[in-house]
């Protein structure tokens, strides 16, 4: 039950979004390009991160870069 507390872990590391343009989603309202996210967890295909909405949200990877 990992996702209960997923806002109150220690963030992974952070990332920036390159781009909001999804063909079968909208993520426009919830991400904006060239903003700096925490990652809270993280899959092969999926970052999970508290997005614009002050939430938890997973993301498909090609919407961001690593920021070093």
């Amino acid at each position: 039950m990992i996702h209960l507390n997923w806002e109150n872990r220690e963030t992974v590391k952070q990332i920036k979004c390159v781009h909001a343009d999804a063909k079968k989603f909208i993520v426009h309202n919830k991400l904006t390009p060239g903003k700096t996210y925490d990652v809270k967890n993280e899959t092969d295909e999926f970052y999970f991160i508290i997005d614009n909405s002050n939430r938890i949200g997973g993301f498909r990877k090609d919407y961001f870069e690593e920021v070093k």
